[in-house]
This record gives C-alpha cells, sequence and structure tokens, in this order.
C-alpha cells in the first residue's frame, strides 16, 4: 500500500503525467484471481493419428476380414450373400450412427440416463472438428470427430458378427430390418451401460476395455436366438455342409487378427504404455488360444485342423477383448488357454448335444468366448496378478460386478433380440422359400454367382 502512494509522488515530482501512469498502475495492482484461466486441452498429434489408424484396423477387420471369415466357411452357392451382409450390414449401421446412434450411446440427459443417453448430438450436432473427447488421463483429449468413427465401428461389426449364426437360410431383407432395430434398441443401450460414464454398468464398476459384453456377448446371444427361431437349415445333420474355401477362411481369420489390434489397443484412447500392453495381449492371448483348440482337437480327433487353429485364436481374440488394456501378459496367456479349450468345447460337444444349428459358431465362439473373458477379467485384473487394477482391488467383489454385466447384457439382448425377430418375421419374413435354399441364396437373392465353373 506504501509503494502504491509512494510512486504517484514520484512522477509529480519528475513532472510526469499521473494520468499516464494509471493504466499501468491499474494492471499492477488487479488481483491474481483475474489472471487469464487455463488453456483448454489440446488433442496431441500422436495419439490423434493412432486412433485414426486403429479406426481404419477395424474396418479391416470387418471388411474383408469377417466377411471372407464368414464367406469360406459356407457353401459356394452362398458365399457372396454373406459378404453382401457383412457388406450391408456395416453400411447400414454407418449411417445410423452419425444420424442417432452416437448422441445415444455416447451422451447424458436422456430420461433413464443411466440406459441410454439423449438427442442432443443427433445428426452430429456440436461436434466440429474442434470439439474433443476426454480420454482415461485427465486433461488429456482426442478429436471427437475420431472417437465418432471409432465408435462406429464398434457398432457396425457387432450385427455384421450375427449373420454368420443363420447363414445360409434367412432373407436379405430379413437382415436389413433386424439390423436397424437390434442396434438402435438392443445395441446402443448397452454401449451406453458399459461405457458411458452415467451408464448402470459403468457406475457399477464393471469393467470392459473393448466390449467383451458390447460387442461379443451381445452377438452371441442375438445370432443363438436367431439360429434358433429361423430353424435348422434343409438337410442339416444329413447333408455335407463343409466350408467351401478354408484358404478364404484363414485368410479372413489373419485379417481378422491384425485389424482387432486397432479394436483393443486403440479402445486405449492413447498412445501410452497401456496400449502397448493391450496389443501384446492381443498378441498372446490368441496365440495361446489357438494352440488350446489345436491341442484339445488333436486329442479328440486324433489330427489337428487349420479350422481349429484358426478358430481357436478367434475365440482367444474374443476372450481378451475385455481384459486387452486390464490383464498382464501372463494373465492373457492363461485367458487364451481357458478360451480356446472352452470354446471348442461348445462349439462341439455342447452344439452336437442341443443340436442347434448355429451355422458358423457365433455363439459358441463370441458367446462363450464372451462369457470367459468378461467374468476372468474380474481375475486377470488383479494387481496380485500382473494385472492393472485398482491397489484396493478384490477378485470377489470384482468377478460379482463382471457377473450383474453379464447377466444385464444376456437379459437385455435375449428378450430384445426374441422381440425383434418376431416383429420382423411379421413385416417381411425371416426365412427363404426352401427353392431359394436349395438353389443358394446368391442366386435367389443377388442374382450373381461367386464363381463362374
Amino acid at each position: 500500500m506504501k509503494l502504491k502512494l509512494l510512486v504517484p509522488a514520484l512522477l509529480a515530482g519528475c513532472g510526469l503525467a499521473l494520468a499516464a501512469a494509471e493504466p499501468a498502475l491499474a494492471q499492477a495492482a488487479a488481483p491474481a484471481a483475474e489472471a487469464p484461466a487455463a488453456a483448454a486441452a489440446v488433442p496431441m498429434k500422436g495419439d490423434t493419428t493412432w486412433m485414426m489408424v486403429s479406426t481404419i484396423l477395424v474396418i479391416l477387420m470387418t471388411l474383408p476380414g469377417l466377411a471372407l471369415f464368414y464367406g469360406g466357411l459356407v457353401r459356394t452357392k452362398n458365399m457372396l450373400s454373406v459378404l453382401m451382409q457383412v457388406f450391408a450390414v456395416f453400411s447400414v449401421v454407418a449411417i445410423i450412427w452419425v444420424l442417432y446412434g452416437y448422441s445415444l450411446a455416447f451422451t447424458s440427459g436422456g430420461s433413464i440416463t443411466s440406459i441410454v443417453g439423449g438427442f442432443s448430438k443427433a445428426f452430429l450436432a456440436g461436434v466440429v472438428p474442434d470439439s474433443t473427447s476426454d480420454t482415461f488421463t485427465k486433461g488429456v483429449v482426442i478429436p471427437e470427430l475420431t472417437f465418432v468413427a471409432f465408435q462406429l465401428t464398434f457398432a457396425a461389426i457387432t450385427p455384421a458378427l450375427i449373420v454368420g449364426a443363420f447363414a445360409e437360410r434367412i432373407k436379405f431383407s430379413a437382415v436389413m430390418l433386424f439390423t436397424v432395430l437390434w442396434v438402435t434398441f438392443v445395441y446402443i443401450p448397452i454401449a451406453h451401460m458399459v461405457w458411458h460414464s452415467d451408464g448402470y454398468l459403468f457406475t457399477l464398476g464393471a469393467l470392459d476395455f473393448a466390449g467383451g459384453t458390447v460387442v461379443h456377448i451381445n452377438s452371441g446371444v442375438a445370432g443363438l436366438i436367431g439360429a434358433l427361431l429361423i430353424g435348422k437349415r434343409l438337410g442339416y445333420g444329413r447333408d455335407l455342409m463343409a466350408p467351401h474355401s478354408l484358404t478364404m477362411t484363414l485368410i479372413g481369420a489373419c485379417l481378422l487378427w491384425v485389424g482387432w489390434f486397432g479394436f483393443n489397443a486403440g479402445s486405449n484412447l492413447e498412445a501410452t504404455g497401456t496400449a502397448a500392453l493391450a496389443l501384446l495381449n492381443t498378441i498372446v492371448a490368441p496365440a495361446a488360444a489357438g494352440l488350446a483348440w489345436m491341442t484339445v482337437e488333436a486329442s479328440a480327433k486324433g489330427k489337428a485342423s487349420l479350422l481349429g487353429v484358426a478358430s481357436g485364436a478367434v475365440a482367444g481374440l474374443v476372450a481378451i477383448t475385455p481384459a486387452a488394456g486390464l490383464s498382464g501378459p501372463m494373465g492373457a496367456i492363461v485367458l487364451g488357454l481357458v478360451a480356446g479349450a472352452g470354446c471348442y468345447f461348445a462349439c462341439t460337444a455342447v452344439k452336437n448335444a442341443l443340436g442347434y444349428d448355429d451355422a458358423l459358431d457365433v455363439f459358441g465362439i463370441h458367446g462363450v468366448g464372451g462369457l470367459i473373458g468378461a467374468i476372468l477379467t474380474g481375475v486377470v485384473a488383479s494387481p496380485a496378478l500382473g494385472g492393472l487394477g485398482a491397489a484396493d482391488f478384490s477378485i470377489g467383489t470384482q468377478v460379482w460386478k463382471q457377473l450383474v454385466a453379464v447377466g444385464v447384457t444376456l437379459a437385455w439382448t435375449g428378450i430384445g433380440s426374441v422381440v425383434l425377430f418376431k416383429l420382423v418375421d411379421l413385416v417381411v419374413g425371416l426365412r427363404v422359400t426352401q427353392e431359394a435354399e436349395r438353389e443358394g441364396l446368391d442366386l435367389a437373392d443377388h442374382g450373381e454367382r461367386a464363381y463362374n465353373y
């Protein structure tokens, strides 16, 4: 205060105008509380680049990865129909996502916000190049458009997985109508509950790093219900229905594995050590699962098959998905071994005993693998076992939360899928005619042949 009085006196004594000094004095005397606010977080180019690459990788695992994996598994006369279904499903979900899917899944403000969001970002309102989304690190953000695109690929691959369960006998129009309804009323609420900060399962504390419940249990259960309601293929259990091109299937499986690095490591949302951990786990878990399936198959049948080791690897990819950035590498290997053996049992003994026609083992691999991964995430995430859980992590408590998440997913997708399949059957019918099924869906639905010989 003395300094404030002294300065004007000195200035006056020197013949300087006090008025000329007042602006500077006022600025010097301004309280510290009026200092400029901290600058808003700006996306790092490395994180942004990694998320764009991850998005492209997930597209690769769907188109062409999943399409070729499924296409090789069906008979020649249905090859194009499966390729068409996967391609068209991806396309329609991409449009749904930007119209209203992203808003309902990743905003608050709905009347039942713990289950589904609102329409504040419908048609991507307010989502511009400068808007950002938070990551798992405080103060670190990525462009929101990148997050929209990344999550779009998850929404698109999930219903595409379902079509393998009832391949070779469903109408194309039924696939398209079911996809629109199922993504809207089943996928989006599950995604919100699991991954949005207001979601019921998120607030419960259930862990799902990259989609064990949202993608795999969700699609596996829906696929099983579809297979049961549509019925078995003509000649199932009597005619030979072997894959027409295991070469094509292996190409698809390899593309799935490569694309899955974006699926799992990209779910970290940042290019950090945790993303590297998820990437490593996405190598060792499917490797262990493929070896486990191959070993059990060789013990049971006397020979190890290419289809078996490829299917086992996919089962391992499914199982590690919810734990990819939470488990240590040793836990990931154990998880892969359990998934490989467990999914082999589900696709052979259980399927044969119950007699259902899950054409491409969607439930046996994605449903059962997702169940194994989701539940055991509560174990392998423990710091005592090399995981990245909190310091006060309790395996018993976390496994219970995982079981609740699994139960909610099973109930929501189970009931919802039954209702939607029944509705689609009333509107357009689910199954093609016997004549069309015998001829093959390539010609019956699309007027084309995969092979001209």
